[in-house]
């Protein structure tokens, strides 16, 4: 493996890490968005997954999204009659997002993006002691 790919394994984790920083602050969003119309469903929860994929020329895996999905764990209810989306006995579907499900997960995205990057500016440090050696 030579420095390039070392710096494109650390984007294409770096990229996938901003993916998931994306899904979770649009599910932290949408905490709140009920249904607009009798019964109908709220926001529900996006998950990402990520798969590995490896480059037949040069032999080098890095990480790709697979699939942006949706959780299907149920909704809670709320009884609130007043609300437009209330059924015949006046409870309201709540999105099935947890705040600390998607705090935790921000975290986790947070510390692997900033070791991909760490990795990057290693690497790249490192291609420029190279070159100066070289002179």
């Amino acid at each position: 493996m030579d420095f390039s790919d070392t710096i494109g394994v650390s984007a294409a984790g770096m990229n996938a890490q901003s993916s998931r920083l994306r899904i979770a602050a649009e599910n932290l969003a949408n905490k709140e968005t009920t249904g607009t119309t009798h019964g109908s469903d709220p926001y529900r929860r996006k998950t990402i997954t990520f798969k590995e994929e490896l480059n037949r020329q040069t032999g080098v895996s890095s990480v790709k999204v697979k699939e942006i999905g949706q959780d299907q764990t149920p909704f809670e209810q709320r009884y609130d009659p007043a609300h437009p989306a209330a059924d015949a006995k006046g409870y309201v579907k709540m999105p099935n997002v947890s705040s600390m499900v998607e705090i935790m997960d921000t975290h986790e995205a947070q510390h692997s993006y900033e070791a991909n990057l760490n990795t990057m500016q290693i690497t790249r440090s490192m291609l420029t002691r190279t070159i100066n050696l070289m002179k």
